[in-house]
Parts: C-alpha cells; structure tokens; sequence
C-alpha cells in the first residue's frame, strides 16, 4: 500500500556531502579527474578561467617594516608642509598673491608639490601593492599632476613678483637647478604617460623604458629636495643677512625645517631602493602582459 520507503533525510545529506567531496580540488573521487593546476592551462585561458583563483593565491603580504616607513616619511612630509607655513606666517608675513607676500607662495607651492607630492607619488607603488596595476598607475600619474600644477602656480608666483618689483631672473644656482628640475619632471610626466598610461607603446618597449623611467623618477625627487635647501639658504642670507651667524630664532627654525627636509628626501628613497620591498606582479598583470605580448610581437609566453 504504502510502497518502498525513500531514503531518509540523514540519507540524502550523506550522498550530496560524498559527492561534494568527490569534486573538490586535488581530489580523485569515483570518474573524476585529477585536477590540473592552473598554470599548465594555455595563456589565453589562464587569464580567464584561473584569474580569480591566482590573484587571491598572488596576493603578496606586506612586509613588516613597510608601513612603518612609510607611516614614518608621511609624518615627516606633514611636518615639513606645517612648519614651512609656519616660517612664512611667523616669521615672513604669510602668504598673500597681490602684495609684497606674493614671493612666499613660491617656496610653500614648491614645498608642496614638488617635495611631498612627488614623494607620495613614488610611493604609490609600494603602498598599494595588491591594487589593480591600471588603479595604481593612475593614482601615481593624478598625484604627479597636482604636484606639476602646484608647482607651477609656485614658479609663476616668483616670475610675477620679481618683474613687479624689478629684480632679476635665473642668476642664482638655486634658480637654474629649479628650472632644470621643473623641466625634467614636466619631460619625466610625459613620457611615462605616453609609455604608460597612453594605449599604443609596445610591451617591449615599455619594459625597455621602465628602468629608466623609475631612475629619472627618483633622481628628480633628489634633486628636488636639494634645490629646496639651496632656495631655504638663499632666504636666509637674502633675509637675515649676518644676523644669521647670531642664531636668530628664524634661523633655526629655517635649518631644523631644512633638517626635516633632507630627512623626508632620505626615507622616500630608502623605500624606493629596498627590492623586498617592491610591488609584486599579479596574476592578473602577468596573464595580460603574456596576451599582450603573444597578440602585438607574436611571441609565446614562454619566450620571455
């Protein structure tokens, strides 16, 4: 009447957990097949069946001590944008466009744009090291244009003061190393655009270029700190004069921010040179750039 009885519930719920045993990973259950690992697929595959897989599997962790560093050379950039208004407001005036304060625009823009935004700039990509590489570059590439455009309006603020008030231009050391360093950064932005940011440079000429592009980078910064204490000097000989040998109140607080300067520069650039350090490549960064590559060169992924 009643016909067979049908397996119970803690029947059912055994089958379906042998069988969700039998497909997982590595597993060789009853007609499965051993798994094959990702990276015997072919390119083309492996960027879109293995993608997800092998960039949570890629994600690199984040040494130990870097984010104290960068934390670190964060701390020193603020304080040095702090203490830079601080001297101007202290001890020059403060900052105004159509006055007699206008030349303090110049080294407050500079401080900003071309010392501390440069140095967070460079510092994109040990920060943001599991990020999709598009994001990072431009972020890297963002930062590096509010620190041109910054710095221009800096520049422009010291033309304009000095025809107002018929002083001279580009005599001194620190004017010529400014110019040369405004113009490489203005090159060095550019060019990395056009390699990186800007679809149409080859695989392989990008890979070419980037050593270079990330020495220049570097060496701008560096030169960018040092023209910044050679123009805090020239202030406070222009201003101070022989009081400066008296240890004058402004005069300290000029060489403890040239200090804080120099130091910001140091810790950027250790950051920089530490090749543990590095931003790893992704999965997903080395799928592409092996397409990329198979499609514009027709070489294999195999022949890099």
């Amino acid at each position: 009447m009643w016909g067979p009885r049908k397996p119970g519930r803690e029947a059912r719920l055994s089958k379906v957990t042998r069988e969700l045993g039998s497909r997982r990973p590595g597993s060789r259950g009853r007609g499965s097949r051993p798994s094959a690992p990702c990276a015997a697929t072919p390119a083309r595959r492996a960027s879109s069946t293995c993608l997800s897989m092998e960039s949570r599997a890629s994600m690199a962790p984040t040494p130990g001590a870097l984010p104290y560093y960068v934390a670190f050379s964060q701390l020193l950039g603020l304080t040095v944008v702090a203490m830079t208004g601080a001297w101007l407001g202290l001890y020059r005036g403060g900052i105004a466009w159509e006055s007699a304060l206008q030349f303090n625009v110049h080294p407050l823009c500079m401080v900003i744009g071309l010392v501390f935004l440069q140095g967070d700039a460079l510092l994109v990509y040990r920060v943001f090291r599991n990020e999709a590489k598009r994001t990072t570059k431009v972020l890297h590439g963002l930062l590096h244009v509010f620190a041109f455009i910054i710095a221009l309006v800096g520049l422009v603020a010291v033309f304009d003061y000095h025809r107002k008030n018929g002083y001279a231009d580009l005599y001194s050391l620190h004017s010529w190393c400014g110019i040369l360093v405004f113009v490489l950064y203005f090159v060095q932005w550019l060019v990395g655009f056009s390699f990186f940011l800007f679809p149409g440079a080859s695989f392989s000429l990008r890979s070419r270029y980037r050593p270079q592009h990330v020495f220049f980078g570097a060496t701008i910064f560096l030169l960018s700190v040092g023209t910044a204490l050679l123009g805090l000097k020239e202030v406070l000989l222009f201003k101070l004069g022989t009081k400066y040998s008296t240890f004058e109140p402004e005069g300290v607080l000029a060489n403890i921010l040239g200090l804080l300067l120099a130091g910001f520069g140091v810790v950027v650039l250790y950051v920089l040179t530490r090749a543990e350090w590095k931003r790893p490549p992704q999965a997903e960064e080395q799928a592409l750039s092996m397409d990329f590559k198979t499609l514009t060169e027709g070489d294999s992924p195999g022949s890099q």
